[in-house]
């Protein structure tokens, strides 16, 4: 037919001759340019199909054939490389995943309980046709639990029987088709296998031991029963199978290294087989077996807080801070300098205790403890510390003290001091330009005065800015989860930050949200953080709102009426024809009058109001480019809270 290759088909094998498949690839590749850099649709676009046509076949039948063969194989190469593919492919179209598609290829023999539901499915679903098919798997399930040993003998000893026939089957297969089980072989036994997780080897070796004691348990039954006891399993069981894991990480990393000097066109590195077979908690417990020290608090305060805490479980962990907060602030100095100096205490202690544990590991080791430290100094420098410091951190860097006149000239004739007189110690210079200073006349010192004063007008300008600034926007669940193990997962992917962030997002949407509980609870906690400072920030906001008066602004435009029943109101009222009667009759006399005036007058007023609002939003953007970016930002800020109380209030 027209548009399509006829090519001679081998009945023998029921596919078609290779032949022409193979001229038509050869005759593509000359078509190609030597350089075929471009993306394979590119190339295949440009491609002139002309010069590819051969003997009867015309450039638009080798064009839909080469679509039917480039269906069966990867595209993500160039043109040029995608040739060789096809190439492969013409050769073997069972390879790989398609084996099992292949005519000849054995079926493999069903298990006693298959067997068991395929011959009683139909039955059960005639007799429950309301049930679903989850519903009848239980049912036959327990059905096929419940069998006495002698029926559920037969069904045994026929899947034996064909087990023994598969095997036959495969044998005959293979030596019929070599070249397809040498690619599976290839595919299956060649490559090292990964070394397994502690959870994976301990649920191995308990699940052999389950099933001698239940033999007609289902795959859940075994892991939901295997999946409680590892969690309740003691460290020093959990010891066991972390040591047994990390030594088959080893293995497989040093056949990994062997594998791939055998196979350098497979383009690996290390970072692709040296992934850590355990979790932060299993890390974290190896490392503490084998001596690592627990990082001490990094002040007297935080100190005070972990010591305080221990002893407020049952108070909720959002009060914990503010009481730690306050009776911090009842001690007295010669208390928290006690907390200070027993901290300093326990960082020296820490510091031998570190490096005698690092000079007890391996060189990669000690890279790798390395790293975390340095990953935790640098992605968490606010965990522990007091509320000052850590809000300092988060937020914009605090404008820094201008320095005095004479720090100026000291900083100044420090370089050309310390080559005249290099016997002089740092303190001993100090005291040396302290001295020339007081001996500077009073003209000579007006130069660097004059500096300074620059200096404490840029710092005030900058202070002034800061106070604007808004505090930090409030962070996610996922945020703060991913701020705590993010240096777990640096580490894990040895600093590359784009393979890590992939990892934990993926980690994130597959937590159930009980896991997730913890820090939805905390980005709740850290909301309510944004909005007490926010509150604090714009105190006259804050105030306006409180006391229930509207905040006034210079030069403020008057809102127009919204509507034209606005409109007659404003009308109504300032013509004194009602002020006899009371406000609430007179709201209900207005109202009244304006559902007696025709449609047209009606719409007079809404025009009215329309125009009113078109000039109101012109003055309005005049006046707000009149005044500071604070004041606007204040504006704004107070109209927002108002429409969202206003909203509040008719929702209630």
């Amino acid at each position: 037919s027209a548009g399509r290759l006829q090519l001679p088909v081998d009945h023998e094998h029921s596919l078609p001759s290779s032949d022409d498949l193979f001229k038509l690839l050869e005759l593509m590749k000359i078509a190609l340019p030597l350089k075929d850099l471009t993306k394979y649709k590119t190339s295949e676009s440009h491609l002139d199909w002309e010069k590819v046509a051969f003997s009867s076949y015309t450039a638009d039948q080798c064009k839909q054939k080469w679509s039917e063969v480039s269906k069966e194989i990867r595209k993500f190469r160039t043109l040029t490389e995608l040739i060789f593919d096809a190439q492969d492919y013409i050769r073997n179209p069972y390879k790989g995943k398609k084996l099992k598609k292949h005519p000849d290829f054995p079926k493999k023999p069903l298990t006693p309980y298959f067997r068991f539901f395929m011959e009683k499915r139909a039955k059960y679903a005639k007799l429950h046709p309301e049930m679903s098919n989850l519903d009848l798997t239980k049912i036959l399930s327990k059905k096929y639990r419940e069998l006495p040993e002698k029926k559920k003998k037969k069904y045994v000893e026929d899947f034996v029987k064909d087990k023994e026939s598969f095997g036959l089957s495969m044998s005959k297969f293979r030596e019929e088709h070599p070249e397809l089980v040498e690619c599976m072989t290839k595919k299956g036994s060649n490559v090292p296998e990964k070394a397994r997780t502690p959870q994976q080897l301990w649920y191995t070796h308990e699940k052999k031991a389950f099933l001698k004691t239940n033999a007609d348990a289902t795959t859940k039954d075994i892991k939901d029963s295997l999946g409680k006891q590892w969690t309740r399993l003691t460290d020093k069981k959990r010891l066991k199978w972390i040591g047994k894991s990390l030594e088959l990480q080893k293995q497989y990393e040093e056949t990994m290294r062997e594998y791939i000097q055998q196979h350098p066109e497979l383009n690996m590195n290390q970072g692709d087989y040296s992934k850590s077979t355990l979790t932060k908690a299993e890390r974290h417990l190896k490392d503490k077996s084998d001596g690592r020290p627990d990082k001490p608090p990094p002040n007297g305060y935080s100190m005070f807080c972990a010591e305080l805490m221990s002893s407020m479980k049952d108070v909720p962990s959002t009060e914990r801070m503010v009481m730690c907060s306050q009776r911090w602030k009842l001690l007295k100095q010669n208390e928290k300098d006690a907390y200070q100096k027993r901290c300093e205490q326990r960082k020296k202690e820490y510091e031998i205790e570190m490096n005698r544990f690092l000079g007890s590991l391996s060189v990669e080791e000690q890279q790798r403890v390395l790293a975390e430290q340095k990953m935790i100094a640098t992605v968490s420098p606010c965990i522990g510390v007091s509320p000052p410091s850590c809000v300092q951190q988060a937020g914009a860097e605090k404008p820094k003290r201008p320095i005095s006149a004479m720090f100026i000239f000291a900083e100044e004739k420090r370089p050309k001091l310390q080559q005249e007189r290099s016997d002089l110690s740092e303190s001993e210079l100090t005291r040396l330009l302290a001295r020339m200073w007081n001996e500077l006349s009073e003209k000579k010192k007006e130069k660097y005065k004059r500096l300074e004063a620059v200096l404490k007008a840029e710092t005030m300008k900058k202070e002034k800015e800061e106070r604007g600034h808004l505090p930090d926007p409030p962070k996610t669940a996922q945020d703060i989860w991913q701020q705590s193990v993010i240096g777990d997962y640096l580490a894990r992917f040895k600093s590359d930050r784009p393979k890590a962030q992939k990892a934990m997002e993926t980690t994130w949407n597959s937590m159930e949200k009980k896991e997730k509980m913890l820090w939805i609870k905390k980005a709740a906690e850290d909301q309510k953080r944004y909005e007490r400072e926010l509150c604090e920030m714009r105190s006259p906001v804050t105030t306006a709102i409180a006391s229930g008066k509207k905040m006034k602004f210079d030069g403020e435009p008057k809102k127009p009426p919204s509507n034209g029943y606005q409109k007659f109101s404003q009308e109504m009222l300032s013509n004194g024809e009602l002020n006899h009667l009371p406000m609430k009759e007179r709201m209900a006399e207005i109202g009244g009058r304006w559902q007696r005036l025709v449609q047209k007058e009606k719409d007079q007023y809404k025009k009215i109001a329309e125009e009113k609002q078109r000039q109101y939003k012109v003055l309005l953007e005049q006046w707000l480019a009149s005044i500071s970016s604070q004041e606007r930002h204040i504006y704004k800020e107070y109209n927002s809270q108002v429409r969202w109380l206003l909203h509040r209030i008719t929702f209630i």
